[in-house]
């Protein structure tokens, strides 16, 4: 089933929607684990029935590395 809950950014309003089962939600096509929309866009949702899986975390070394290129503005292309 769909959970759409209220949320509050920066004083403005959204919506969140995800699935209380653990499945991607779907619009116009396209999968999410979950959305979120602006509270005046009222946007509808279809529950898959495909399971989200759990991506690997990355190491914490990869995570500080990754922190590093990003403080520093270097990344892969600049190498």
């Amino acid at each position: 089933m769909n959970i759409t809950e209220p949320l509050t950014i920066n004083e403005k309003s959204f919506t969140k929607t995800y699935s209380d089962g653990g499945f991607y939600i779907e619009r116009d096509g396209e999968k999410y684990s979950e959305a979120i929309d602006l509270a005046d866009i009222p946007r509808e949702y279809i529950e898959t029935d495909e399971p989200i899986t759990p991506t690997e975390e990355p190491d914490e070394t990869k995570l500080k590395s990754d922190a590093y290129d990003y403080l520093t503005g270097r990344s892969a292309a600049n190498d």
